[in-house]
């Protein structure tokens, strides 16, 4: 059964390294994820399984101890989703960005609460099968955390990755207030064709967040919610 949930944003941007110059930019994000992992440490879970977006070969189940790099955004940091495993299993393929993020923000906080893994999903993924998904992971121990990474639209200004598209600070004040509500209705309800079309790429993740949380009856908060460059950020937790 899901007893606890952390929601956190994906960007590459929330890793100092990477952000450079620009980091104190996130540093408020960053300062919430880790409030938010902490709550996940507190539920005292038998086993985590982090949730994030993932292009085609990032898909699937990663293994604790599988490796992530963001050689691709220019630094030389490779990080690890939790403490190795010892084995050839873990090295086998590397992480998706947004379990990169999440890896990161692991160690960072010294996560040793429980076992974990990792599961990339991708944009495509039907609500239902995410709601199934999300469903057979909070069937996999007795006490399931789950640390959800996913960023909201991506069209909120006119210099954001999507341009601007009106739709899309309605979309993330429906996401921020499901969320920080924790509504799982209203996150199954979620528009795949608009989030698509806004580049919200948590939708699927969130989605299997909800399908997990199903009859567990958490309640949530929003810890942090903002839109710099013109990509919806939010950080929440379901308890």
């Amino acid at each position: 059964m899901l007893v606890a949930a952390a929601v956190c944003p994906c960007p590459p941007l929330l890793v100092p390294d990477v952000a450079a110059g620009a980091a104190p930019e996130l540093e408020a994000a960053r300062a919430a994820c880790t409030d938010a992992i902490g709550v996940l440490a507190a539920a005292r879970p038998d086993r985590l399984v982090v949730v994030g977006p993932a292009e085609l070969s990032g898909r699937g189940p990663h293994p604790q101890g599988a490796r992530g790099s963001f050689r691709d955004f220019g630094v030389d940091l490779d990080v690890r989703l939790g403490s190795a495993q010892g084995d050839g299993e873990a090295a086998e393929r590397e992480l998706p960005p947004s379990l990169a993020v999440a890896a990161w923000l692991l160690g960072r906080t010294r996560w040793s609460a429980a076992p974990l893994e990792g599961l990339g999903v991708g944009e495509p993924l039907a609500a239902e099968r995410c709601v199934q998904v999300g469903g057979e992971i909070g069937a996999r121990a007795d006490r399931v955390a789950l640390l959800v990474m996913g960023d909201a639209s991506a069209c909120r200004t006119l210099k954001a990755p999507g341009y601007l598209d009106e739709r899309a600070a309605g979309f993330d004040a429906e996401v921020g207030r499901a969320l920080g509500a924790a509504d799982v209705a209203a996150l199954r309800a979620l528009d795949a064709e608009l989030a698509y079309e806004l580049k919200a790429a948590g939708r699927a993740p969130w989605q299997v967040l909800a399908g997990a949380a199903d009859g567990a009856a958490l309640s949530g908060e929003l810890l942090y919610e903002d839109a710099p460059y013109g990509v919806g950020y939010f950080v929440a937790t379901w308890s």
